[in-house]
């Protein structure tokens, strides 16, 4: 048996002997193994295996996921649709990248939007009108922040193609091929966005035919400086590169563009730095309106009639849409064109408003007939205001608003009727209070005091011929006025008299139907003034756009074989304000090129644009291009720092007309809901309680 156990014990040991032998060797083979698999290709090969390989969670294909979600859910689906066209500018051919965007978009705005709604559900439930006011206050800091994140996407392009041109620079000094070099720059370079825009511009220049497709990219580019670029480049394939004062002419066109970048970003960042908070403080007013109305009633309790009434609720009312419309304004004015707002010109739901049969023979029998002045009038309006809407469309909004405005004010005006009688039956009825707010017994006896003179408001409610001796017969007979001194019975019929004739004059009355005629002929002359302020807005971006046609020409004037009708195409396809008469003159420079250029420096009036217009006529008669705008040329290092004057200027006065509108729904709301409530009602009230008084 010892020797069975000894036996055993050896075999033990040497098998635990073999397996400790077995692990070193098998450590010692795995330390060698990680020696050689230090090398760079291993590591390499390392990588992207682990680059490749699935991942039990992927961010990406939960956006993508998500964005399926919105698009079926019908509170989300028209708003990512809206944010998406204005993605699919900088994703061309992208859907992928579409998708994941607007689903983070939304997403970031969902995780904003729904605990708020929440906690201002729980602490404003039972003030209605308080929740619809921050609620209208929420949408609009939503709608801020979801534009800003898309602006913020079309910026970040331009930002990575200034570091894409000073790279470009590098990758055409070692190639000297146009084409080349794009390829080179787009595969080396870490931005996606501009990589992806370069090999587009890429494979158009090595396409079959590339001046058809250079065309149908201009209509797609996310901004004018990717069509620069790659028009330019384009030409300079074509046509070759040429030296100039001992200087590539295609490096020389692209830092001319870079530089134009460089304005535009800053002229971007200060307006994003003046308008960054003005709109926050256009609406903020909304919200401060019931703390301001509690302060001033638990103070000053004679303003009880005003806050609590109807007038209150009209200051309150003229108070919010002063603040819609300085919030539209405010983006109207901070707009700085960063992302061109897709519209649906197709098919839009005006269209399918206006194919509905009444509404068609209605909206034909008012809007203005073609080939009337003041149909040409208004269509002139809608293009130079840069608006993509038809006259049709124009007037489905007019009348649209019209109506809802005339329903939505006569809405009100009962309304405010229903809020003073409420307030009548409901407000503790007290002879004069100055300061303060009457409480414990005082509080009891005038809810007492009111409660008793309801009841007889509810027997000649809705009876206007009600006398004196009516109410003072029932008065007698009610039992709790039995006991009354002839003094305290005399003062309440005065007051139930009092009462009683507020509340059978609260009714919608005929002039109040003639204000909701005027409100909504002023709604239906909205989307009209709507459009001159956008005319106003555009007409102090001339300046910056005729300073952009010169860099334009400037880099076209040395090119070879350029004439004045490549010119103008160009000026055609970046120009924004003066685009129509461009246009115009392009369609009549078959029939006579000096007097094309006539007629068009006939219908503008911006002095700048008609010296650019003059000298295009002298090269087409006289002198070659380059020596037409030599002036260009010459005084470069000028037109360079005026064009920045220019843009300070620009944004100084954006500036001051933005706070000017930003600041007045503040101001309205402290000087006519606060200041003046109080100085008025309180020097009213103040005269009644010396006067009853002294009668006392």
């Amino acid at each position: 048996m010892d020797f069975e156990n000894e036996t055993t014990r050896i075999i033990i040991m040497v098998f635990g002997f073999v397996i400790a032998v077995a692990l070193i060797g098998i450590i010692i083979a795995y330390i060698n193994i990680r020696k050689k698999m230090k090398n760079e290709d291993v590591i390499r090969i390392e990588n992207l295996r682990k680059g490749t390989a699935e991942k039990s969670f992927s961010w990406d294909v939960f956006y993508q996921k998500l964005y399926l979600r919105y698009v079926k859910f019908l509170p989300t689906r028209s708003y990512i649709l809206k944010i998406r066209r204005r993605l699919e500018i900088n994703n061309l051919e992208d859907e992928f990248t579409t998708r994941m965007q607007a689903a983070k978009i939304i997403t970031k705005a969902l995780m904003i939007i729904i605990p708020l709604t929440i906690v201002i559900i729980i602490l404003t439930r039972t003030n209605l009108f308080l929740m619809s006011v921050i609620f209208i206050f929420e949408l609009f800091i939503i709608d801020s922040y979801t534009d800003s994140l898309v602006t913020k996407l079309d910026n970040n392009l331009l930002l990575q193609q200034v570091d894409f041109f000073s790279q470009m620079r590098h990758s055409y000094h070692e190639n000297n091929m146009v084409a080349e070099a794009i390829y080179s720059t787009a595969q080396d370079s870490e931005h996606i966005e501009v990589a992806r825009q370069a090999e587009l511009i890429y494979n158009i220049l090595n396409s079959a035919d590339p001046e058809t497709e250079l065309e149908k990219y201009y209509d797609v580019a996310p901004n004018n400086y990717l069509r620069e670029f790659a028009g330019i480049s384009y030409f300079t394939q074509e046509f070759g590169d040429r030296k100039i004062d001992n200087a590539s002419l295609y490096l020389t066109n692209l830092e001319n563009i870079t530089q134009e970048m460089q304005l535009e970003i800053l002229k971007r960042d200060k307006l994003n730095y003046v308008f960054q908070s003005l709109s926050l403080i256009s609406i903020a007013p909304t919200i401060m309106l019931e703390p301001l109305k509690k302060w001033a009633v638990s103070n000053f309790s004679f303003t009880k009639s005003f806050y609590n009434g109807n007038k209150g609720l009209l200051v309150q009312v003229l108070i919010m849409v002063a603040t819609i419309i300085c919030y539209i304004l405010i983006r109207k004015l901070k707009d700085n064109g960063s992302t061109r707002v897709v519209q649906n010109v197709q098919n839009p739901w005006q269209e399918k408003v206006y194919n509905i049969k009444i509404v068609k023979k209605f909206i034909d029998l008012i809007a203005p007939k073609p080939d009337t002045k003041e149909h040409r009038k208004l269509e002139r309006l809608l293009k130079d205001s840069g608006s993509k809407l038809k006259i049709r469309w124009l007037y489905v909004n007019k009348v649209l608003i019209c109506i809802l405005t005339f329903i939505a004010s006569l809405v009100f005006f009962f309304a405010l009727h229903r809020v003073q009688i409420n307030f009548i039956y409901t407000e503790p009825t007290v002879s004069y209070n100055l300061l303060g707010e009457a409480e414990g017994r005082e509080l009891q006896k005038a809810m007492e005091k009111t409660t008793r003179q309801n009841r007889i408001l509810d027997m000649f409610k809705g009876k206007p011929k009600t006398t004196t001796t009516d109410i003072q017969r029932a008065m007698e007979r009610d039992r709790e006025y039995k006991n009354f001194v002839e003094k305290d019975f005399n003062t309440e019929l005065e007051e139930i008299e009092t009462k009683l004739k507020t509340v059978n004059s609260e009714y919608l009355k005929w002039f109040e139907v003639l204000m909701a005629i005027f409100i909504a002929y002023i709604g239906y002359q909205g989307p009209n003034l709507l459009l001159k302020f956008q005319l106003k807005m555009r007409q102090m971006e001339m300046e910056d756009e005729v300073m952009s046609f010169q860099t334009i020409i400037m880099m076209l004037m040395k090119i070879e074989r350029i004439d004045v009708e490549m010119i103008l195409e160009w000026l055609e396809r970046y120009a924004n304000i003066f685009k129509e008469p461009i246009g115009k003159c392009l369609n009549n420079y078959e029939s006579g090129a000096w007097e094309s250029l006539e007629e068009m420096k006939n219908e503008v009036t911006y002095q700048p644009f008609i010296r650019l217009i003059e000298s295009m006529q002298t090269s087409v008669e006289k002198v070659p291009i380059r020596e037409a705008f030599e002036e260009l040329d010459s005084d470069r290092d000028y037109y360079q720092a005026k064009r920045q004057e220019s843009n300070e200027r620009f944004v100084a006065k954006r500036a001051m007309i933005g706070k000017a509108v930003g600041f007045a729904p503040m101001i309205v709301t402290f000087v006519g809901f606060l200041i003046i409530p109080l100085v008025f009602i309180g020097m009213t009230s103040m005269t009644s309680s010396f006067n009853s008084m002294s009668s006392m």
